[in-house]
C-alpha cells in the first residue's frame, strides 16, 4: 500500500510500467467527468469514476483483488479507508473472477486507517485488504477515481 499527495505522485511513477499513463489521467481530470469506466489502455489500464455517500464501518465490506491493483484518489470529498493485509481476513464472499473482487468480513483491528481526501491518492496491491468508503464523522459526498491496473 502507498499512500500519498498527487502532486508527488512522480516519485512512485517508475514502480509500474502503467503508472505515468495512469498519473496523468489524474492529473488532467476533469471533475465534470460521468461516472463511468473509461479503458486509458485496453483492460490492463481502466479509470472508473464514481460519485457515492460515504457510510458506517459496519456498512462497507472490506476486499482485494487478484489481477488488478487499485489507484484511489479522491477529488471531492473526505474517507477512511481501511487498510490490512488481505491474508489475515477472513473471507464472506468468495472470489469472482469476473469482477476480480473477493469481500472480507472487518478485521478486530485495521493495520491502518487511512484518511483520503482531495489531493491524496493510495495504491492497493493484491496483498492489500481495504474497505474504502468509510465516513469521516457523518455521511457525505464523495467524487472518486479508481484506475484499476493490470498487476
Amino acid at each position: 500500500m502507498i499512500l500519498d499527495q498527487l502532486s508527488a505522485s512522480a516519485a512512485i511513477a517508475s514502480l509500474h510500467p502503467l503508472f505515468p499513463k495512469a498519473f496523468a489521467y489524474l492529473h488532467a481530470f476533469d471533475v465534470q467527468t460521468e461516472d463511468g469506466k473509461y479503458e486509458l489502455q485496453g483492460q490492463d489500464l481502466v479509470a472508473i469514476v464514481q460519485r457515492y455517500e460515504t457510510a458506517p464501518s459496519v456498512d462497507k465490506l472490506w476486499e482485494a483483488h487478484q489481477i488488478y491493483g487499485d489507484i484511489q484518489v479522491v477529488y471531492q470529498g473526505l474517507e477512511y479507508c481501511g487498510h490490512a493485509d488481505q491474508r489475515t481476513l477472513v473471507v464472506t464472499h468468495p472470489y469472482l473472477a469476473e469482477k476480480d473482487v473477493e469481500k472480507y468480513a472487518a478485521p478486530s483491528a485495521p493495520s491502518a486507517l487511512l484518511t483520503l481526501g482531495r489531493g491524496n491518492f493510495a495504491v492497493f496491491y493484491p496483498q492489500d485488504g481495504h474497505q474504502p468508503g468509510v465516513w469521516v464523522g457523518t455521511s457525505g459526498p464523495i467524487l472518486k477515481v479508481v484506475i484499476k491496473f493490470r498487476i
